[in-house]
């Protein structure tokens, strides 16, 4: 056995496991992405108050250290789809406002088909490339604390500018993430597929209801 065939091994090792987190993280997140949008279905028909939809808000957030507790054991698929269940269950008084709209589950078919294209051009971009976009990650923590402070602040002030700019900027912030976030899966940044797919569920969550939000303002104004 010559030098490059040991170096060629382990490397090869690699790449067999990068391909089996990436491969365990789509297919995850296709079943918790129907599992959610199951519950939110569930949510409207059953049509749950907004405060519920607040506390199962709260209770997915706590769910989601839970999550990333148990990620490294065999719980932690229950645990994921519990969190994401959560998080689709409270999207029901949003879509049933949207739903009401003129041209309302129009609106919500092209948040999600909008939603889809960006998910797969970006994901396709970096699978294909091998680019490097952990340089990213500084600049997009800033600006998510940036946007979740402006938000903050303007739960009190309400300005519909605001809003709508706070909407854009969390559509550039969740597609960057989407970069970011396939490129550590593709160059061994993140190696659990769990915690891989909640990143990737969250990035999508956002990005659907920030969509969502924009869309809603511009057909209100027809």
């Amino acid at each position: 056995m010559n030098r490059d065939t040991v170096y060629a091994q382990p490397a090869q090792a690699s790449v067999l496991e990068t391909n089996k987190v990436l491969r365990n993280t789509y297919m995850l997140l296709s079943m918790t992405l129907v599992f959610s949008a199951f519950c939110a279905a569930a949510a409207m028909y059953i049509g749950i108050s907004p405060m519920m939809s607040l506390g199962m808000t709260l209770g997915a957030f706590v769910m989601l250290f839970v999550v990333n507790k148990k990620a490294d054991s065999a719980s932690g698929l229950f645990w994921i789809f519990a969190f994401t269940g959560l998080l689709g269950g409270a999207l029901g008084p949003m879509l049933t406002y949207y739903a009401g709209m003129a041209n309302g589950p129009g609106l919500i078919m092209q948040a999600l088909g909008g939603t889809a294209i960006i998910f797969f051009a970006l994901s396709g971009y970096v699978l294909t490339t091998k680019k490097d976009f952990s340089f990213m990650g500084g600049f997009l923590m800033v600006g998510l604390l940036v946007v979740v402070i402006a938000a903050i602040a303007n739960i009190f002030f309400a300005v519909p500018a605001v809003s709508l700019a706070i909407s854009s900027a969390i559509i550039f912030i969740m597609s960057g993430l989407i970069l970011f976030d396939t490129s550590r899966i593709i160059h061994g940044g993140e190696t659990n597929y769990i915690r891989a797919t909640v990143s990737m569920y969250l990035n999508l969550y956002n990005l659907f209801t920030s969509l969502l939000h924009l869309l809603g303002v511009f057909n209100s104004d027809d």
